[in-house]
């Protein structure tokens, strides 16, 4: 257990400690390959807990230990309290980690902390929002604005949903016949060639471009968008629903402010051998007159909170705060503002988020709507459960496979 843990905590630190992305703490830190799948495990599980396992260590000892041993500490109460792993094992690997870290000094203090917190029954606290956001380790500033909108009842049922299976998108093969014939546990989503798959495991087919992982939301997104000639998909990284779309339009000019992410979109183009795309480094927020009206659609799929994916993307709990999403909706009405003169007249505009928050959702529309009174809202749908909020689409966790996003649909008036 001790080795498991040191790999544990090797990619945590990088992400408390260095700022990194889990995804790419992980790829970048060698891990004990028999041990690989559990590691994950923990180091996602840590993350998604991580406001109720600082909880935890506040509530126990008041004065804060340090990083690495805070970071010990939450994956050992992780361990304890999620995965039901003995208690006094998990103790001891701690135990034997601290002192392994070079930090035998601590050992003592993270003993005596297990066994209190062992036996401890720790309350939660009394103040609503606090309450929540502990009880399903969800930020509050978050909670207080789900409750806004849905209510308290359903706001725990959103905290409390989760993503348990990898989503699989294939074009050309067959995808339930590949599934069948290699064992995998899967079901059907509403979306043709679109699987929820059980434990799936990448192999050589995925740089082949034979399938490719994409949201069940950002799927959805994509089917909600009606087809046409020309698609600007103006914040397009990493491109998969440049790739989704580009089989709906006859071409599509894909966008991105960072030079590096528009070679995300261009290696992602290449894998799924796709010809009509074309990938450029542009700031959507800055206006450009040679694109004035000469788009039959544009997708802007707006930098956002994340907090629809927080499933997948556990750290967004650590790096997003209620200033941050102020920041983002203002940069959302920018974008809008400036890639809606690209539209021709009676062309579409669609907005996209993977946020559950309002305010950067039909906020950021209904405001949109009264200052461009060239522009309407136009009904649409779609298989994946969701809410209406007017005429656009809200996919929360807790109806629509895990994930939250939100889609709206506007026309540009013939003039």
């Amino acid at each position: 257990m001790v080795n498991t843990f040191y790999d544990c905590y090797v990619i945590l630190n990088k992400v408390y400690g260095e700022k990194a992305f889990i995804k790419q703490a992980i790829t970048d830190t060698p891990i004990e390959e028999k041990n690989r799948a559990v590691t994950t495990k923990i180091c996602y599980g840590v993350l998604d807990k991580d406001i109720t396992l600082s909880y935890y260590i506040k509530y126990l000892a008041p004065k804060s230990p340090k990083l690495a041993v805070r970071t010990i500490l939450k994956i050992a109460t992780y361990s304890i309290k999620f995965l039901g792993k003995k208690p006094y094992a998990v103790t001891d690997a701690a135990v034997e980690l601290t002192k392994k870290l070079g930090k035998g000094g601590a050992s003592g203090f993270v003993n005596a902390f297990l066994r209190k917190f062992i036996s401890a029954d720790i309350p939660l606290p009394n103040d609503k929002l606090q309450k929540l956001s502990v009880e399903y380790s969800y930020p509050e500033f978050v909670i207080k604005d789900l409750i806004k909108t849905f209510g308290k009842e359903r706001t725990e049922r959103i905290a409390a949903s989760e993503v348990h299976n990898t989503t699989v998108a294939f074009y050309e093969k067959n995808g339930e016949e590949y599934l069948k014939d290699r064992k995998f546990d899967y079901e059907k989503t509403p979306f043709v060639n679109v699987y929820n798959v059980k434990n799936f495991v990448r192999n050589a087919d995925y740089d082949a471009g034979v399938y490719t992982y994409q949201s069940i939301g950002s799927i959805a997104i994509c089917e909600a968008v009606s087809g046409g000639k020309n698609l600007l998909d103006c914040c397009a990284a990493p491109g998969g629903k440049t790739v989704r779309l580009s089989h709906k339009f006859d071409f599509v000019t894909a966008w991105d402010i960072y030079p590096h992410r528009v070679e995300l979109i261009k290696d992602y183009v290449k894998r799924m051998k796709r010809e009509n795309v074309i990938a450029e480094v542009c700031d959507a927020k800055v206006f450009n007159p040679l694109y004035e009206k000469s788009f039959d659609a544009v997708l802007c799929d707006a930098p956002c909170s994340g907090t629809g994916v927080m499933s997948d993307n556990p750290d967004i709990k650590l790096n997003r705060e209620e200033s941050d999403v102020l920041k983002l909706i203002e940069e959302q009405k920018s974008i809008l503002n400036t890639v809606c003169r690209y539209v021709k007249e009676n062309g579409f505009l669609y907005y996209s988020t993977c946020s559950i928050m309002s305010v950067e959702n039909y906020g950021v529309i209904k405001e949109f709507l009264a200052d461009h009174t060239e522009y309407e809202l136009v009904a649409t749908d779609s298989p994946l459960p969701h809410e209406k909020i007017d005429k656009t689409l809200q996919f929360l966790p807790d109806i629509s496979g895990g994930c939250g996003f939100y889609f709206a649909k506007l026309k540009r008036k013939h003039v």
